[in-house]
């Protein structure tokens, strides 16, 4: 039975700021991107993510981003590449401990918003993302699209690639996301979420499909694309770290 991963970003509140429903999006998930405070989520919000994963037997990422909490992490920003690198390590070291006190761990890394799309096409921060990993000192995953300068980074350090694609996000004929200010980036229509998604796994050429947290209605869309892929004869599972 072939397999696919189906990924969220979670943990996207902040205090009395709630975003998505992570308790009823996670069940029907298999790896869970969780935001590290630096683009969204609070240190109680992260750990009770961390926990509803361990409960569901859910591969745990790091989401880390830009310091952008006003703009979600959705603004190309211009960081010197040490103090992205410090960044990067500075979330994966808060977000690990509280893993740790959830009795699981970091799998894999996934960038967010902004900071994901940028290290695509820009080498220095591709190169400071995967330097923090370095420092880390454990050869984390890259969660990146495939054809992209992420993809080459991470791979010339050693670093597994888990290729990822998008249900909920309109591709252009590059074969990249459609930008979020243009109309109809974000796919709202379940059935059409779930022809993506199908159409994605059926293809061979990705490991991961992501589904966002923050749109409107992702638990029914996750619980949505769980079944057809199942259906598919897929296998839904994260073969790239474990819960």
């Amino acid at each position: 039975m072939p397999t696919i991963d189906l990924n969220a970003d979670v943990g996207e509140s902040y205090g009395r700021w709630t975003l998505g429903d992570d308790d009823a999006l996670i069940p029907f998930i298999s790896s869970a991107n969780v935001a590290c405070g630096f683009h969204a989520g609070d240190p109680t919000t992260l750990r009770h993510c961390l926990a509803t994963a361990v409960a569901h037997g859910v591969t745990v990422g790091a989401q880390v981003g830009y310091d952008d909490l006003r703009g979600f992490g959705r603004r190309a920003l211009d960081i010197e590449p040490d103090d992205l690198q410090a960044d990067v390590l500075y979330q994966l070291g808060a977000l690990q401990a509280l893993a740790r006190a959830e009795g699981t761990s970091i799998s894999y890394l996934k960038a967010h918003g902004a900071l994901y799309h940028r290290t695509l096409i820009d080498e220095v921060q591709a190169q400071a993302v995967v330097a923090a990993i370095a420092a880390y000192g454990q050869p984390l995953p890259v969660m990146t699209m495939t054809d992209t300068v992420m993809f080459d980074v991470a791979t010339s350090a050693g670093l597994t690639i888990v290729r990822e694609g998008f249900a909920d996000r309109a591709y252009g004929v590059d074969g990249r996301l459609v930008p979020r200010t243009q109309p109809g980036a974000v796919h709202h229509d379940t059935a059409a979420v779930v022809t993506q998604a199908v159409q994605l796994a059926h293809a061979g050429t990705v490991d991961s499909i992501c589904l966002h947290g923050d749109t409107p209605g992702a638990a029914a869309n996750a619980a949505a694309v769980r079944a057809a892929l199942e259906q598919a004869g897929f296998d839904v599972r994260a073969s790239h770290g474990s819960a």
